[in-house]
């Protein structure tokens, strides 16, 4: 039971409501103060509760009793939002003397609505009083003590367990494993290399991955038993006892040695100061090795450390872990990292076989082929599940069978503990270690179907949207979701799917597994109900809904079964009918997040403005060409996002939005090659009176917005297009006093119109994102104060002299984009660009050569050539470049293209672009592909 992970939001919000409102709710002025302490204790006893999940077992009582602790708390915010909802429907009625008069006529129904919460909260109230006495009275008491019997226990038995799991390895057979060679070639070299400082070996990589299997089968090599004088392992996972540790080491280096010495006798009653000098008389004339298998904190190696003696005798500490921030700690003495892959399909399909097909030596019958490799494939490359679901198939021989494990795999995983027991622990122990923030936020990536890869900048929009992102002191929430994301990479909860230039994840994906485990703690807290529109939805208790459309008519759903919905996404997988989504459910009045991204409609249902609790509407991707003009009703609205709609201006009632953070509104050219590449949205003036506005993306300097710009100091993103010479002055001002400004674009309003920014004295100094774009006659004098940018856009600036210069020192400059902005034959790399990543050249017609001196873009991995009939050879010293993977080459001039066909005895063809990349494990050997 997950239960502090999604209620907390719901306490610190309904209290927050209660002790501001409270003067709105004087009839049950005393039954407030009793929810309110009571909501406190809620939060304070599911925190706890979440520390001890996976420590105490949880019996069906204890579950029935916080399932009924979670629904009263739904219960409590249910009452107060829909008192919220008819109050501030008082407030949007016009000016005051308007709201007076209202106020008047809609008297006996205010005094109903107070009347029917104050009976609701008083039921609520009794409701909490009856949960504790019947937790008293059927002895619901694993909460009592932090140090009951109970806890112990049940500690005792989840340290064994993972102690007994991770030493079951070093008994594997070298038949069972598949894919670890290449790892362990590397693993062994770093273990008896020539360094004769201490070293540590850091195997790093998701629950599940083969890491402790991997090290236990080297650790039982007879060649490394050889090499080192003694040898040790121990399991730490999350609960550790350094002492136990120790004598564990001890014991294990004498017990190999065969040397009967009365301190083993002993141990037990030896002081942390005696062993630790007894591990430093053992292990500092010798060559050691210790595995410390499972490690989930830095704190260990500070623990541990001061007992094994930093010799010059080539000693080796290796240590298995699913958490980034262990492996690249600086542990003070020479380090290495082994990232572990996801084993390649072939190889997961052999380590299949060989589990599920025992009988047959590890063949596949040619008619389960088919099926096998669908079921691999759910996998992912995850060792501990192919083994656990190659163990189920091995007793099933008939399709039907097969087809059916695959149909139904979610209930097999959360319900089969024969085979998924050891699976389903090891995958949730990253999770149980997570704080309740992190729990919420990790389970909110079930929302998106299955292999969606999830927008970084969307995902932690709807964590701020949600509330799920704790204040802390100063720091904006962004930055705190940041870190979450990190956090949850780290621990393997989430994979990247791409970076960025500057290496932070642009999407992400979770696990098919892990995915599987996420969506049924979800549902069995409430927390999402996920459907694919055709069947209709009879829980009326769950908080989010999450439709995956393959019909091309959704089903309506009963609105009783609609009144808790605070989160409501639509994914149209297939061609789903516009009619689908042109009116919402009634029931959706409390509605908080509204994501319709990439949904085929062309309209929003009138219902839409009514939706007063509505915090994040994403109408990305979808063909709405307008909001409603009284869109300003949704006062509570934080995040509007429009990418890629047909909206081409914001109605005047925008400006009421006063609550706004994010303003995105922009469409794409289909030719991007284009001067207007994209198509910013008009908007009132006015709106830059807004000033809780974070980011405005893209905006058009129409009539006087130019002037109100100044205003918006606050703003961390501003995209306006428009622009004229004339406006250089109060443009430069504006930027000038936007000081916390990480991402700016400037367009001027035609392509001959020039870029003027001189009068700005120096950038923002978190400036990372710059796209200047327009005639420029020279860059900028400010742009030697561009030391925070990561990513520079010059488009259609048509330069005519060496630019080059003035930006080659910019020092975290991770990727260059230069699209027709130079007129010259010839760009010269000279020197510096030590961070760049990708360089991206493009229609520049006149471009014939470029060159890279040795030493510059050490970093360099892809560059693009593109649009220059010109070019007639590869850029000089592009071979030279280290880190180069691939060079994109299209539509330049069509010699050079068939030149290097030809010189690799392709097949003759008419082509406009290729790939070169460099194969694996060569500096100068390329291989070539087409390129469309």
């Amino acid at each position: 039971m997950e239960l502090s992970s999604s209620l907390d939001p719901i306490t610190s919000k309904v209290i927050s409501v209660l002790e501001n409102e409270a003067s709105l709710l004087t009839e049950v002025g005393a039954e407030i103060d009793e929810i309110k302490l009571e909501l406190k204790a809620i939060r304070a006893f599911l925190e706890d509760a979440d520390r001890r999940l996976g420590v105490v077992p949880f019996s069906e009582t204890d579950k029935q009793w916080l399932a009924s602790v979670r629904d009263i708390a739904y219960e409590v915010e249910d009452a107060v939002d829909e008192f919220m909802y008819h109050f501030n429907k008082q407030q949007q009625w016009g000016d005051k003397t308007s709201r007076f008069f209202l106020k008047l006529i809609h008297f006996p129904k205010n005094l109903l609505v107070r009347h029917r919460v104050a009976v609701k909260l008083r039921y609520i109230n009794k409701r909490i009083k009856s949960i504790a006495e019947r937790s008293h009275r059927y002895r619901v008491c694993w909460s009592e003590s932090g140090n009951s019997d109970k806890q112990i226990r049940g500690q005792y038995h989840c340290n064994n367990w993972v102690k007994n799991l991770s030493e079951s390895c070093l008994f594997f057979k070298d038949d069972d494993l598949v894919g670890i060679n290449k790892a362990q070639a590397e693993l062994l070299g770093w273990l008896m290399g020539e360094e004769l400082q201490r070293t540590v070996i850091s195997v790093i990589g998701m629950g599940g991955l083969g890491k402790t299997t991997l090290v236990a089968n080297t650790f039982n090599k007879q060649v490394v038993k050889q090499h080192f004088d003694c040898c040790a392992w121990i399991t730490v996972s999350q609960q550790y006892v350094v002492i136990e540790l120790f004598k564990s080491i001890i014991k294990q280096l004498y017990d190999k040695a065969k040397e009967k010495i009365d301190t083993v006798i002993n141990l037990d009653s030896m002081s942390y100061r005696d062993l630790v000098g007894e591990l430093l008389n053992i292990l500092q004339p010798r060559r050691y090795l210790i595995v410390i298998d499972d490690v989930w904190s830095t704190n260990l190696w500070k623990d541990i450390s001061i007992a094994l003696p930093a010799n010059m005798n080539g000693s080796r500490i290796l240590l298995t872990t699913r958490k980034e921030d262990v492996a690249s700690f600086e542990f003070g003495v020479v380090k290495h990292i082994l990232p572990l892959q996801h084993l390649p399909f072939e190889e997961s399909m052999t380590l299949f076989c060989k589990k599920a097909f025992v009988v047959g030596g590890g063949q596949c019958p040619a008619y389960l082929v088919s099926s096998a490799r669908k079921l691999v494939a759910k996998c992912e490359g995850l060792p501990l599940a192919i083994v656990a679901l190659g163990g189920l198939m091995a007793s099933k021989n008939t399709i039907a069978e097969w087809n059916s494990v695959y149909d139904n795999l979610h209930r097999e995983l959360n319900e089969n503990e024969t085979y998924f027991e050891r699976l389903k622990y090891i995958s949730l122990l990253s999770y149980h270690d997570l704080s309740y923030r992190l729990k919420q936020c990790f389970l909110y990536c079930c929302i998106f179907p299955e292999d969606y890869a999830i927008k970084r900048k969307r995902l932690i929009r709807l964590w701020m949207a949600e509330g799920f992102v704790e204040p802390l002191n100063e720091t904006i929430p962004e930055v705190i979701a940041e870190r979450y994301l990190s956090e949850l990479i780290c621990r393997g909860l989430l994979q990247v799917v791409r970076r960025n230039e500057s290496g932070r994840p642009e999407k992400c994906k979770m696990h098919d597994i892990l995915r599987e485990f996420a969506v049924s703690i979800s549902k069995s807290i409430k927390f999402v109900a996920k459907s694919d529109g055709k069947e209709e939805v009879e829980d009326d208790r769950f908080r989010r809904w999450s439709i995956e459309a393959r019909e091309k008519q959704m089903k309506a759903t009963r609105k009783t079964a609609l009144s808790r919905v605070r989160s409501l996404f639509i994914f149209a997988v297939n061609e789903t009918s516009k009619s689908s989504f042109n009116r919402l459910p009634s029931g959706f009045k409390l509605m908080r997040v509204l994501d319709l991204e990439d949904t085929p409609i062309n309209e929003l249902p009138d219902e839409l403005v009514n939706l007063f609790n509505l915090r994040y509407l994403n109408l990305t991707g979808t063909q709405v060409k307008e909001l409603p003009r009284n869109i300003g009703k949704l006062y509570n609205l934080q995040y509007l996002v429009m990418k890629r709609t047909q909206i081409k201006e914001l109605p005047a009632g925008t400006v009421r939005l006063k609550s706004l953070r994010y303003l995105i509104a922009y469409r794409y050219n289909v030719n991007r090659w284009a001067f207007d590449a994209w198509f910013n949205t008009v908007v009132p003036s006015s709106i830059c009176l807004l000033n809780n506005l974070q980011v405005l993306s893209a905006v058009e300097a129409r009539g006087d917005f130019i002037n109100h710009l100044s205003k918006m100091t606050q703003l961390r993103k501003l995209d306006i297009d428009n622009v004229r010479e004339a406006d250089e002055e109060k443009l430069c001002f504006a930027i000038a006093k936007m000081i916390h400004l990480r991402s700016l674009g400037v367009k001027s309003c035609n392509e001959d119109e020039q870029v003027k920014m001189d009068a700005l004295e120096s950038a923002p100094p978190e400036l990372e994102n710059l796209v200047l774009a327009g005639k420029l006659e020279k860059l900028p004098c400010w742009f030697n104060s561009l030391h925070s940018l990561t990513q520079l856009s010059l488009r259609w600036s048509r330069l005519r002299y060496d630019f080059v210069p003035h930006i080659q020192e910019l020092p975290n400059l991770g990727e260059l984009r230069l699209l027709n902005a130079y007129e010259g034959e010839r760009i010269n790399f000279l020197k510096g660009f030590r961070q760049l990543k990708i360089l991206r050249i493009g229609g520049c017609p006149r471009l014939k050569e470029i060159v890279i001196n040795k030493g510059v873009m050490p970093g360099l991995q892809q560059l693009f050539i593109v649009k220059c009939q010109e070019f007639t050879t590869l850029p000089h010293g592009w071979e030279s470049l280290p880190d180069l993977k691939q060079v994109y080459l299209s539509d330049v001039w069509p010699g050079l293209i068939q030149k290097i066909w030809r010189s690799k005895r392709m097949e003759q063809r008419t082509i406009t672009g290729m790939v070169l990349s460099r194969e694996e494990g060569s500096e100068a050997i390329f291989s070539i592909s087409r390129w469309h």
